[in-house]
């Protein structure tokens, strides 16, 4: 069964101020914050605008934990197969343009109608550095933590089509009564604006699972794949995070778990071990053990539960554009202030 999620773009800039570049944010009827506006905050915290600097309070779940979704709306998670995402300029041009204050303005698969590939944050295909969405196990969102999130697929094309495709892994369990918190992560390339963060939290549900065996316990990824641009030919496989792996929250006032500088931001793809699909080694029995990472390591843990078969391999965004490796030392220049656009 295919789910539709749907992503939009609109044009905001650092911190907030309007401008005419893009960004991204979930856009369905489960999510928190689905009918917030421009208005409805003393500054702009549309689920589209990014996540810059922000204390905790305010870049946790977006600000907007007081505009939960009705009872009842989940996005549902098919285990095993895949979640499809609408990826859009705006809320006009996706299945919800009916509560948007432009309308409809969709065109086809395209994300951002009228609109050239900047408007998404990127240069071209080859720019794209990936999005992901995470799960934590827990039907009250009061009693979540930032360290809860699991990563469970990752599209290293993101954002590029209207219509996303996000695999699900078969051994998903299910959610316990109430359901679990899902949330959907962005970090766009250096190349096509600032420090950006994008969270968007929702409801959702694990339909049709055929296993019980629960997630490991997520840990922090490690910058460990091939990234010339900083003199970092290789990949360093004994250096990456494997297993279950938190979302990455950077460039905030606190609570980050990612010190990467301006011009090096973490990225969902093979630089974090992060491939693209379904993550199907989450799980407590994938790996008998895990070998502390190190930058000069060679030794990497081996797949101990074999895995089912998840729809990975042949959707899009299994595979994209590599980047870098690292002994978790930040990369590129401090944190600071919006770069130019």
């Amino acid at each position: 069964m295919l789910t539709t999620l749907a992503l939009s773009l609109l044009g905001v800039a650092c911190y907030g101020i309007s401008a005419a570049r893009g960004h991204a944010s979930i856009w369905h009827p489960s999510m928190y914050g689905f009918n917030v506006t421009d208005k409805t905050f003393p500054y702009d915290n549309r689920p589209v605008a990014p996540l810059i600097n922000y204390t905790f309070e305010q870049w946790w779940f977006h600000g907007h934990l007081d505009y939960p979704p009705n009872p009842g709306d989940f996005f549902e998670l098919p285990a095993g197969q895949v979640a499809t995402a609408e990826i859009a300029c705006n809320k006009g041009a996706t299945t919800w343009f009916n509560s948007s204050e432009g309308g409809d303005i969709r065109s086809g698969n395209d994300p951002c109608p009228n609109s050239s590939p900047a408007a998404y944050h990127t240069t071209g295909f080859s720019d794209l550095k990936g999005c992901a969405l995470a799960i934590a196990y827990e039907s009250d969102v009061s009693k979540i933590q930032p360290e809860d999130f699991t990563v469970f697929s990752v599209n290293q094309t993101c954002v590029w089509d209207r219509f996303t495709d996000f695999a699900v892994p078969a051994r998903m369990p299910p959610c316990p009564e109430g359901g679990c918190h899902c949330a959907w992560f962005w970090i766009h390339s250096p190349d096509s604006g600032g420090e950006q963060n994008y969270m968007t939290g929702f409801k959702c549900n694990v339909t049709g699972s055929t296993s019980t065996v629960p997630l490991a316990k997520p840990q922090v990824p490690r910058r460990c794949g091939a990234d010339p641009d900083f003199g970092k030919p290789e990949a360093s496989p004994g250096n990456c995070t494997y297993g279950a792996k938190q979302p990455f929250y950077w460039f905030q006032a606190e609570r980050n778990n990612m010190f990467e500088g301006t011009y090096a931001p973490p990225f969902y793809l093979d630089l974090y071990n992060f491939k693209g699909g379904a993550q199907d080694d989450i799980f407590v029995d994938s790996y008998a053990t895990i070998p502390p990472p190190s930058a000069n390591s060679t030794v990497v843990p081996t797949l101990q539960q074999p895995q089912a078969t998840s729809a990975t391999s042949s959707f899009p965004g299994a595979a994209a554009p590599t980047s870098q490796p690292t002994n978790q030392v930040p990369f590129g220049t401090p944190p600071g202030r919006c770069s130019s656009w």
